[in-house]
């Protein structure tokens, strides 16, 4: 089996941005010619559209941000209506979750794009089974590391935690995003260059932007506030891969 091309997405918790930083990658490989997508293994929350139809709202905002005409179905195989954590949600709907699917899922939509992001579920540990959780899917990928680092209260130990198990796990942090998820955080600067100081000596890892508040503002406003020649690391891009 070919090996997968892209990154995965992880965050220091739930609802620190992941869908936001995950879309606006998507959505910056679209814009230097690449075809791209995301990929939700796991999702948990539905909403019930006009037409009847049952939706994740992640996995829809990773499907508007694609470059290819691909089925939300593909980007979130998973998607349990209770918004819980994602093996409480299993259980409740007697769907176990398939690791082995979601594998091959990737697979699947890697194979149709240049470059896959994969957005987990949650913080880093969320068990998705009786004896496996994130950490070990995201082996299972085998892809290079995007921390996304909420930006409040507490976020120097859950983001410096996250980073020792990732290399536990043996997983390589290629770089991280701080996310303003609160306009009026108290020492903001304080905490962003602590954490940068930190992940840089402790993990090589550099910072690859600084989202502020951007409201119901999407990738296109998000996309401003990265590092490009960074990003091009991360996605192992050269001068061919991709127009400027």
């Amino acid at each position: 089996m070919k090996g997968l091309q892209g990154c995965l997405v992880t965050g220091t918790d739930t609802e620190v941005g992941k869908t936001l930083v995950s879309s606006t990658l998507v959505h910056w490989l679209t814009t230097r010619g690449l075809r791209a997508a995301g990929y939700k293994p796991v999702a948990s929350g539905m909403e019930q559209a006009t037409d009847g139809r049952w939706y994740n709202d992640d996995v829809m905002r990773l499907h508007a941000a694609g470059s290819a005409d691909i089925p939300p179905g593909l980007i979130g195989p998973f998607q349990f209506r209770v918004a819980c954590a994602p093996h409480i949600a299993a259980a409740l709907e007697q769907r176990p979750i398939d690791r082995m699917a979601l594998v091959s899922g990737a697979h699947v939509l890697g194979g149709l794009v240049d470059r896959l992001v994969i957005e987990g579920a949650g913080g880093l540990r969320v068990p998705l089974g009786e004896d496996w959780d994130s950490a070990d899917l995201m082996v299972d990928f085998d892809l290079p590391v995007v921390l996304v680092v909420g930006m409040r209260l507490g976020c120097i130990n859950h983001a410096l935690l996250t980073a020792d198990v990732l290399a536990q796990r043996g997983l390589r942090l290629a770089g991280w995003v701080a996310n303003s998820v609160h306009a009026d955080m108290p020492y903001l600067e304080e905490n962003f260059h602590t954490l940068q100081a930190f992940l840089e000596r402790e993990h090589q890892t550099p910072c690859l932007g600084r989202i502020p508040p951007l409201g119901q503002a999407g990738p296109a406003a998000a996309v401003e506030h990265l590092d490009a020649a960074r990003l091009r690391r991360v996605f192992a891009l050269d001068s061919g891969d991709c127009t400027e």
